[in-house]
């Protein structure tokens, strides 16, 4: 049966360079709309739940346009406030062989998302009307009035009896200087309230300060992960590990932490078309399964599916159908369909 998933926060213009050009060598910007609620709801929608986010876009024609797209992905408008003049942007560089990609943020501070007062969101209203609620860390980082929103939010839903789903996403680049202890205090309060956390060992070690086990990137996880469940009583960790090949494709290991104990995924390698937004496919994957009572071992393997082909797509937001991903699963790269 589907289910309501609601995400709160940013929606942001993608202005990106053609090809594999730098921005000093274009002259045309290619425009879409996106955000890691945005992703996240866009695959969910596509597997057949109710997606309803929780935003504001400004109340002019660029505001028309972002909402204009988040229907087209299938994204309904119930709880999209209209306010202020600006939508955040970032300007996509795409990387190529030793050239990393390159993400240039613009205008984020004074968005309309991140302008909205307190008090200005029917939180009560949205968190009855929604199974899950998906929260990003990424909006964490703009200012205390949307950490206190999210906070707020997230305490409604709890107290609606329904499921906060809490993506850590920390960006060294939007917390500035002293992030990690910056954002440690916010993490640590939406952590009490997260049933279904997203994030690995690197966040546990830096975000929370977890003492470094021994071992290698899997040995810490492995150490940790029960250790952040026991503290916030999480009931369900998932992140990935990524590795770059020497051939330029990226390997995918996924993990899912649930009632004490691990489930991975096959270690997956592909060549990368886009690999940003991956990750919120990879949270859709998790957050369908769960669900849809897929027993664990098939919700990793599905999320991990999910992220693999997100890699192939143009664009952040995530277009496989649940169909595809089980094909992906179960018979790895094909010929044409016809």
């Amino acid at each position: 049966m589907p289910k309501s998933v609601a995400a709160f926060g940013e929606v942001m213009m993608r202005l990106e360079t053609p090809g594999f050009r730098l921005l000093s060598q274009t002259d045309t910007l290619q425009v879409s709309y996106s955000g890691s609620g945005v992703n996240v709801l866009s695959a969910l929608s596509r597997f057949g739940h109710l997606a309803l986010p929780v935003t504001t876009l400004p109340d002019n024609p660029v505001g028309d346009a972002a909402e204009a797209n988040l229907r087209k992905l299938g994204l309904l408008p119930h709880y999209i406030r209209r306010d202020g003049m600006y939508l955040g942007m970032y300007i996509l560089e795409a990387g190529f062989g030793a050239r990393p990609g390159r993400v240039t943020y613009t205008n984020r501070q004074q968005s309309s998302f991140n302008l909205a007062a307190e008090g200005a969101y029917p939180f009560d209203e949205a968190a009855r009307a929604a199974d899950v609620v998906h929260f990003c860390g990424i909006a964490l980082a703009m200012n205390d009035t949307v950490r206190r929103n999210a906070l707020r939010f997230a305490e409604a839903v709890r107290a609606a009896g329904g499921t906060v789903a809490f993506d850590c996403n920390y960006r060294p680049g939007l917390w500035g200087p002293d992030g990690y202890a910056q954002a440690r205090p916010w993490y640590e309060k939406m952590l009490q309230l997260a049933q279904i956390v997203f994030m690995n060992e690197n966040d546990a070690i830096h975000v929370l300060g977890l003492p470094l086990p021994g071992g290698d990137r899997l040995e810490q996880l492995q150490a940790l992960m029960p250790v952040v469940a026991g503290r916030y009583g999480t009931a369900v960790l998932a992140g990935t590990h990524r590795g770059i090949e020497s051939d330029g494709r990226h390997s995918l290991l996924g993990y899912l932490y649930r009632a004490g104990e691990f489930h991975f995924s096959d270690r997956l390698t592909f060549p990368v078309y886009d690999r940003i937004g991956a990750g919120d496919a990879y949270a859709s994957g998790i957050l369908h399964g769960e669900l849809s009572d897929f027993p664990a071992d098939r919700t990793v393997r599905f999320a991990a599916a999910a992220s693999m082909l997100a890699h192939t797509i143009a664009g952040d937001t995530p277009f496989s159908s649940e169909a595809q991903i089980f094909r992906a699963m179960n018979e790895g790269a094909g010929d044409i369909e016809r």
